[in-house]
């Protein structure tokens, strides 16, 4: 497999645990030391006013929600994030309008999503339950259109059949409508950590198991147009990567976590970023 490796440019930034990197050349480390450590990181989300990321690491109790801020540039005072929920924690995402934190939590295997109201000193609210009257199966990885009315989800289907990718409506007061399954992007493997790209139904998400995982593109997800791993080095079926999450304060670039990057490292599982791929819109797709 070919690497690419980062300009020097992008590797300083990312050892200095710069927020943004200042140029990309396909892909930096994030917050080398603070957001990725020795520990495993999994999906990590940017607060619209750029000054926050939230991130699931993995600890002695499983996974539970870490927050680091801004300080002289740089990610620093990364410190656990806790919500009033039992059990592991994890998939956090911050709505487009940083008014809300949505995250998976719950005994393994049996994750519930909720969303809390964030404070503008970062501190989360009551945890509200964004359950559906469609289905009590294990649900987790969370995102929702820039509108805020559409919730993009993976629902465990139970007996062996894996994570599935669903959208159900929701409205003001996180009340969950009807889900409807994305069949097209949805295969015997599991189809988890779904985001959307632009307005137009666009999406980004992981395809695998735990073992190994790809990020997948589609230019419409109730279609499956111009569905396709993700153009980058260390995307590849051997390796895994996943959790993609649009930053909020840069839409132009996206997190992501792997274990499959060369270089930069800092742990097992590592949070990265990247440009978002150009997806070209598809006509009528959001239904």
């Amino acid at each position: 497999m070919m690497r690419i490796t980062p300009t020097l440019l992008v590797l300083a930034a990312s050892l200095l645990s710069a927020p943004v990197a200042m140029a990309l050349n396909e892909y930096g480390i994030e917050g080398m030391g603070v957001v990725s450590t020795r520990a495993d990181e999994g999906r990590a989300t940017i607060s619209a006013d750029g000054q926050r990321i939230v991130f699931a690491r993995r600890g002695e109790a499983g996974w539970g929600l870490w927050q680091a801020r801004v300080v002289d540039g740089r990610w620093q005072q990364a410190q656990a994030l806790p919500v009033d929920v039992a059990g592991e924690v994890l998939d956090p995402y911050f709505s487009r309008d940083g008014h809300w934190l949505l995250f998976a939590a719950g005994r393994a295997g049996k994750w519930a999503l909720y969303r809390a109201a964030v404070a503008a000193d970062g501190s989360v609210g009551r945890a509200q339950p964004l359950a559906g009257k469609d289905g009590s199966r294990a649900e987790r990885g969370a995102a929702l259109s820039a509108d805020g009315r559409r919730l993009l989800f993976a629902r465990d289907q139970g007996r062996g059949a894996g994570w599935d990718l669903f959208v159900a409506p929701l409205d003001a007061q996180g009340v969950r409508g009807a889900s409807v399954a994305l069949v097209a992007l949805n295969t015997a493997a599991d189809e988890t950590d779904g985001d959307w790209l632009g307005n137009d139904g666009a999406v980004v998400f992981s395809r695998g198991n735990s073992e190994a995982a790809q990020v997948i593109t589609s230019a419409c997800a109730w279609t499956g147009a111009a569905l396709q791993p993700l153009g980058l080095s260390f995307n590849q079926t051997g390796g895994w990567t996943g959790a993609p999450v649009v930053d909020n304060a840069k839409p132009g670039e996206m997190m992501m976590a792997s274990s499959a990057a060369r270089a930069p490292r800092a742990g097992g599982v590592d949070v990265y970023r990247l440009a978002v791929p150009k997806v070209a819109a598809v006509a009528g797709c959001v239904r």
